[in-house]
């Protein structure tokens, strides 16, 4: 695309992208797509840590009967996004700064210019403490470690399910499985539970039994994850971390958007930070952390970064 800069007959072409996307899980690749075939030229960074691709298989995504892989929804997404030609780079994004009216996205191995900038890094789920991370990726491809209820709690209906979690968050992860389950442990992470009256009132009539830890110790045992109690080994059909997470907004907050308390990228309805020419979509922002939702917003997003270009240039073929 030929774009002249409003009010100023000067032809801009390819040496600075309209749009860095930084990360490449559901929200990135669908404003990718939504960017493309908006015919602007738009890049991805990729550092390969989308938590779409550790899902042995969702259904909970509408059009695919049977589930599909995360791994194979993000390979599906890539493909339509090159067809139109976004360009996928599988690096890391080291530091993010806005000089004049562009933004400068430094990788380990060079510095590229955008006049807009997407950020869709998602989130980090704390793992189980004391977990080796072959363990934990073993437990989670056989479905015997989950993180999302909402995602997959049908998958463990009349199971026997654990949490591990404690206070307030344990609480509620533990009475929103319970919709599935009646056969629910709740266990400590680090040793006695810290529960309020309230928390433990909801528990007991609930019928959610609590085990003291610490937990550190984890095992495979015939088809069930075993966790270490007070008590001893205890093995589950399904185990589900309530640990928390980390928000990986470090990029955006050090630009000066504002976040939440707790790293949640502020925005407002049309995705747009604190800081004019940034927008963010998915995990990163505080909401619903469904593959649904990150697309839907990652579409709002895209179509406002079009806007906003629009405004500032005339977009020609």
């Amino acid at each position: 695309m030929s774009v002249k800069l409003n009010g100023e007959g000067e032809t801009r072409y390819g040496e600075v992208d309209d749009c860095v996307i930084i990360g490449a899980g559901p929200a990135g690749l669908t404003a990718a797509i939504y960017l493309a075939r908006f015919h602007l030229s738009i890049r991805m960074f990729d550092c390969g840590t989308s938590r779409a691709a550790l899902i042995p298989r969702t259904h909970n995504h509408a059009g695919f009967p049977g589930g599909i892989k995360g791994t194979a929804l993000l390979a599906l997404m890539q493909e339509q996004a090159a067809e139109f030609g976004a360009v996928h780079e599988e690096k890391r994004v080291e530091n993010l700064k806005k000089v004049g009216d562009l933004f400068e996205v430094t990788t380990e191995e060079r510095t590229v210019k955008t006049r807009t900038v997407l950020i869709a890094t998602g989130v980090f789920n704390h793992h189980p403490p004391g977990m080796p991370n072959d363990l934990h990726d073993a437990a989670l491809e056989r479905g015997l470690l989950r993180y999302c209820p909402i995602c997959d709690g049908y998958e463990v209906t009349d199971q026997k399910v654990a949490i591990i979690g404690t206070g307030d968050h344990g609480t509620a992860e533990a009475l929103f499985l319970r919709g599935y389950t009646s056969d629910l442990t709740l266990i400590s992470p680090d040793g006695e539970h810290d529960l309020d009256k309230s928390c433990n009132a909801k528990l007991d009539e609930a019928g959610i039994v609590r085990k003291s830890g610490p937990c550190g110790s984890y095992a495979i045992e015939g088809g069930r994850l075993a966790v270490e109690t007070a008590e001893g080994m205890l093995s589950f059909d399904s185990v589900y971390p309530a640990l928390g997470s980390h928000i990986r907004s470090e990029l955006a907050v050090e630009v000066g958007v504002k976040a939440s308390e707790d790293g949640c990228l502020d925005v407002d309805e049309h995705q747009r930070t604190s800081v004019e020419g940034l927008f963010a979509a998915g995990d990163v922002v505080k909401g619903l952390d469904q593959i649904s939702h990150a697309m839907g917003a990652a579409g709002v997003a895209a179509t406002t970064i079009r806007n906003y270009l629009a405004d500032k240039y005339t977009l020609y073929r």
